[in-house]
């Protein structure tokens, strides 16, 4: 189902796909994910998969590599932080030149430098794992490409969006067959009971990971068992070890070399080792509870039976939140508990700022139901305030000008008409365009001449003239009239928020036009002049208004 959602998404919707996969650690969501990339990828587009650590990235990459292997039309490759600058320098040039269909990476993908030729999917796996401004660069993809994101546990403001219908959302509850619930103890920390459970893993022939949230913590741990477990092959895994050495450990944990990893929660996304069926994870009262049960979801992989300890330090300091978040892991213990757990954890934390920064926040301050009866109410004004844009080419200006170029600097220009062309192309697609083109043309050929600037400004004031929504504009006596599909309370609004006291006292609005009358009549370059800067004043307007 969550395919077909995805599909219907990408083959049937005029706007961009902005979907989330709820779904259990090892439900299968990112087979889901591989197909909607083959879509995607098959209509001649390049794919993003954003992954929030090294070791996730780069099983990311194996699994993919080896998926697509049969299509040599389809290239797949990994960038992170861990490449050396040259490697890096070549894949980014490759991206640009559209060699490469898949890239797999860390938020290294989303510096500056990264230029796709064709992008049209990105893929965000274990979103809560990104911090806000890293979430902000995502959300910018948003407006122009498909977007899909996948979580377990989502924050509580991603979990919130998807509820009240502000985010697609698709939930895979079905487990995979022959797979069994991890079996979650929790208890007050002795050497004896992690010792013991170790044991029992050893005994069947398993492997252990063992947890800890500190960095500081892993070399006692590591001497602790070293002391007890003397013959036992053991290696440690965290974020400050080189990328390369993570990697061996890692392989060597997965091929059964290594017995015990003792580690960081470094290892909650993504890591699958069917063989590693028991975690014990040490001082559980300073994880939070999306991250307590991404780590339960290391084990219990195949069909054998996993084991999850989870030891505090000593109950009497425990918090009411910490008390609360065990007491929630230890009840939803059954398959398909992410969505459950997610939800818990918003009642717990709440669900953030909808529109800001704040990913969690405080639900009892309003209760949800106040919350919900303010969002709808601000949302049934925005009608109010809503500015319509018209097509560029749909503005009539009856303005007679038309500037002849100097024949000295037609002959300094490399290609005029060219130039002429690129103009006329950047002012129709937007302002940010025609500004960029005009910086462009003056950090080559210097300040242009009068003629030129005029035949900017007719460029400029159609374009301003089309974003603000006004189809014509016309001088009749000392009048300027502009036909416009603006409401008056956007006419308010923009004139409150003038800069030139003469612009604002000289415009009135009646019907569907805009006047504005002139103490004089200016010949025709003034009065393009004059609106130029009239508009550039109304054009202020537009971060406040809602464009459609």
């Amino acid at each position: 189902q969550a395919f077909i959602d995805i599909e219907n998404d990408l083959t049937e919707r005029e706007t961009p796909m902005d979907r989330l996969i709820c779904g259990d650690v090892g439900f299968g969501k990112t087979e889901v994910a591989m197909r909607a990339i083959f879509i995607v990828v098959s209509t001649g587009y390049q794919a993003m998969v954003l992954a929030p650590t090294v070791i996730l990235a780069n099983q990311h990459y194996d699994v993919m590599s080896e998926r697509f292997s049969n299509y040599p039309d389809i290239k797949v490759a990994i960038f992170s932080g861990a490449q050396s600058k040259d490697e890096k320098d070549e894949l980014i040039t490759k991206i640009t030149n559209g060699h490469l269909q898949i890239i797999v990476g860390t938020h290294a993908l989303l510096t500056e430098r990264m230029a796709y030729n064709n992008l049209g999917l990105l893929v965000v796996d274990e979103e809560q794992k990104f911090g806000v401004q890293q979430k902000e660069k995502i959300a910018s993809f948003k407006a122009s490409i498909d977007v899909l994101t996948l979580s377990a546990t989502p924050i509580p403001r991603t979990l919130y969006l998807a509820l009240t219908g502000f985010r697609d959302a698709s939930l895979m509850s079905t487990p995979p067959p022959e797979r069994v619930a991890v079996k979650t103890y929790v208890s007050a920390f002795s050497r004896e009971s992690a010792l013991s459970a170790i044991k029992l893993e050893l005994k069947r022939g398993g492997q252990v990971f063992y947890v800890v949230p500190r960095i500081k913590a892993i070399d006692d741990v590591l001497q602790f068992l070293k002391d007890s477990l003397p013959d036992v092959p053991m290696a440690i895994a965290h974020g400050k070890k080189v990328s390369k050495n993570i990697q061996l450990a890692m392989e060597k944990f997965s091929c059964g070399e290594i017995k015990i990893l003792v580690c960081t929660h470094i290892i909650e996304s993504g890591i699958d080792i069917p063989n590693a069926n028991t975690m014990i994870v040490q001082y559980a009262e300073l994880f939070g509870l999306a991250q307590l049960y991404q780590l339960r979801g290391r084990v219990g992989r195949s069909g054998r039976e996993g084991f999850t300890y989870l030891f505090y330090t000593d109950k009497s300091l425990l918090s009411r939140i910490a008390m609360d978040r065990l007491g929630a892991i230890e009840e939803h213990s059954d398959l398909g508990q992410g969505f459950h757990v997610a939800e818990k954890d918003m009642g717990i934390r709440g669900f953030g700022s909808m529109f800001g920064e704040q990913q969690s926040g405080d639900v009892a301050n309003v209760g949800i139901d106040l919350f919900f009866d303010m969002l709808f109410d601000s949302l049934s004004k925005v009608d109010h305030f809503r500015l319509k844009p018209i097509p560029y080419k749909d503005v009539q200006l009856d303005i007679n000008i038309s500037p002849h170029l100097s024949s000295e600097y037609i002959s300094y220009l490399e290609n005029p008409v060219e130039l002429l062309n690129e103009a006329a192309k950047a002012a129709e697609q937007d302002i940010w365009n025609l500004m960029q083109f005009t910086e462009d043309l003056r950090r080559q050929y210097g300040k242009e001449p009068r003629d030129m600037e005029l035949l900017l400004k007719k460029l400029y004031v159609r374009r301003m003239a089309a974003d603000l929504g006004i189809s014509r504009i016309y001088p009749s006596g000392k009048m300027i009239i502009m036909k416009t599909n603006m409401n008056r309370k956007v006419f308010r609004l923009m004139e409150e928020t003038m800069a030139s006291e003469t612009h604002r006292n000289s415009l009135s609005f009646t019907g569907k036009e805009i006047k504005a009358e002139l103490l004089v009549n200016l010949p025709d370059t003034l009065l393009l002049n004059w609106l130029f800067h009239c508009l550039a004043d109304c054009y202020a307007i537009m971060p406040a208004l809602v464009r459609y």
